[in-house]
């Protein structure tokens, strides 16, 4: 087979990757940092860090543990904020020929709003992934992506004020992940990513305190990949909108297997703190696959899993 006829192209909510592999929030920094490791042309799109109205110092240290399988991290959501983005972060976005997509996020529905307005006026933002594992500081600090109806008001606010494609990202510490993707997709998004990361906490024994200083942290790695799957895969079945697989993806063969439980793309996060390149590499190795195996379009893999 050659070059030609392997398609590894496709069609995310009407922005084109040139392949399936994007890479998470949180864990690329704003593309640039990453420049001297992967060919930002190599992978299909890249997700900045999540960004509020003001600048975020995050939480205090230490914030990042070492799990089985894993890794805690509590950093709070660390950001420059949009203004300076804006300023020293674009310029470089804006010479990369690959999608940049904006994380956001915001303490209550007014800043979503005021950041999907803020991020939409920015021509070279390719489309915005809304963060909504973020407390509402009006109602309690209940996670907005822990109620279907608190996340729904987030989507539809940040769609009335966004043109661009607007991805969802799904928190996995809820009862019923298909009851929040319905919430989202009838509320106007146009993709859903999952998996966020896991509430867990690690515990020094010796010390008998938390190792974290915030105590708990979110759990990501392969330790969460069979949660992640059984999630995507339910959330496919469910709706009708393009589903990101995130979630211990460490090789193509990861990458792959969300796919078949219904991805049309993934996005590489953990794995990218082991080995920078990581990105660039699984979708290299998934073109291989794919070669090795004779398909010729990588998009016959989205939901094929025979059940």
């Amino acid at each position: 087979m050659n070059a030609q006829t392997l398609n590894m192209a496709v069609d995310l909510a009407g922005i084109r990757l040139r392949n399936p592999v994007m890479t998470a929030s949180g864990t690329f920094g704003y593309g640039e940092e990453f420049a001297d490791y992967v060919d930002l042309h190599k992978i299909g799109a890249y997700i900045t860090k999540g960004l509020s109205p003001r600048p975020r110092p995050g939480n205090p240290t230490p914030r990042t543990a070492e799990t089985p399988a894993g890794m805690l991290n509590a950093i709070g959501l660390q950001n420059v904020g949009i203004d300076a983005f804006i300023e020293k972060k674009l310029p470089f976005i804006r010479n990369i020929d690959t999608p940049c997509i904006a994380n956001f996020f915001g303490n209550d529905i007014g800043e979503y709003a005021e950041m999907a307005a803020r991020l939409d006026a920015l021509p070279k933002i390719a489309g915005l992934e809304v963060n909504i594992s973020c407390p509402n500081v009006k109602h309690g600090g209940i996670a907005f992506g822990s109620d279907p109806a608190s996340a729904a008001s987030v989507v539809s606010a940040c769609r009335q004020a966004t043109k661009k494609p607007l991805i969802v990202k799904l928190s996995p510490n809820v009862t019923d992940i298909v009851v929040m993707a319905k919430a989202c997709a009838d509320a106007g998004a146009d993709a859903l990513s999952l998996i966020n990361t896991l509430v867990g906490m690690a515990v020094d024994l010796e010390r008998r305190r938390p190792v974290l200083a915030n105590i708990t942290g979110g759990l990501s790695g392969p330790a969460v990949k069979p949660v992640a799957l059984r999630m995507v895969w339910q959330v496919a079945r469910a709706v009708s909108l393009p589903v990101i697989g995130i979630g211990g993806i460490m090789s193509a063969t990861d990458a792959l297997e969300f796919m078949l439980c219904g991805a049309s793309a993934v996005q590489i996060g953990t794995a990218s703190f082991i080995a920078p390149d990581s990105a660039q590499r699984i979708a290299e190795e998934m073109e291989t696959w794919l070669r090795a195996h004779g398909e010729n379009d990588v998009r016959n893999l989205i939901g094929a899993l025979k059940t």
